[in-house]
């Protein structure tokens, strides 16, 4: 597979298959509020409680974060507590395995927007990508795909690149792009996490087709920082309100 090179231009915006990574990246980092539009706030551990749950979407209106990232059980909790602030909640379906039935992934993915989702983030099938069943992995994703984009969600793919192989990841990023997700993303945050060298090698693959989020293990500014100068257009992190906090946020 021949991986394109991303080529510099003057916008910050996806324009012909292209994308200025140093761009979007100083822009991002120019001052928290602009950091903060670029983050998914995330609260996916199984042992959250609603309390929790409510202080994430707390922070996500006082910060303006991207999303509100949670759970399915707790999305319609979430909603409740975003409704009117313009912070749309996101929630995950096939999490965190990605060994779901294809009509599993399209009920989840509908019952969750009709809870009021407008960002669903799916595991990519990794043991039929593993197993060379890239039919049944393009399947799959432009199942989900074309549920969430029926209703007006996006939807991001989680390849889990810690299991995969380089060849894997490839073939893997390139399949749900054809797939028409919106999003390709590096983890779960269960089986490792983001790296700035998978953030390049699936912004290289992307290009401007797509975006790049990088998840799982972002603790720090400087940790971000890297992500984005690699290709990243979105961050998921549980610790961004500490990551915004770095850059001035109070």
């Amino acid at each position: 597979m021949t991986v394109p090179i991303p080529i510099e231009q003057a916008d910050l915006e996806f324009d012909n298959g292209t994308f200025d990574s140093a761009a979007f990246a100083a822009n991002a980092l120019s001052c928290w509020q602009a950091l903060a539009g670029v983050i998914d706030h995330t609260l996916l551990e199984p042992d959250a409680t609603r309390s929790q749950v409510e202080r994430l979407c707390d922070e996500a209106i006082r910060y303006r974060f991207a999303c509100a990232m949670v759970n399915p059980v707790w999305a319609s909790t979430a909603v409740g507590v975003l409704s009117g602030t313009g912070i749309p909640v996101g929630a995950v379906i096939g999490f965190p395995f990605g060994a779901s039935l294809v009509s599993t992934l399209r009920q989840e993915a509908a019952a969750l927007i009709r809870l009021g989702a407008r960002e669903l983030d799916m595991v990519i099938p990794i043991g039929q990508l593993k197993s060379g069943n890239h039919q049944a992995v393009h399947h799959t994703i432009h199942a989900a795909v074309t549920v969430a984009h029926h209703h007006g969600a996006l939807l991001k793919v989680i390849l889990e690149t810690s299991l995969l192989s380089m060849e894997e990841k490839l073939r893997g990023a390139e399949i749900a792009i054809q797939a028409e997700a919106d999003f390709i993303k590096t983890s779960t945050g269960f089986r490792g996490g983001a790296t700035p060298a998978d953030v390049a090698l699936m912004r290289g693959v992307a290009g401007g087709r797509c975006g790049v989020k990088a998840s799982g293990g972002i603790h720090t500014l400087a940790g971000v920082k890297a992500l984005l100068e690699a290709g990243a257009n979105r961050i998921g992190a549980s610790a961004s309100v500490a990551i915004v906090r770095e850059l001035g946020a109070e």
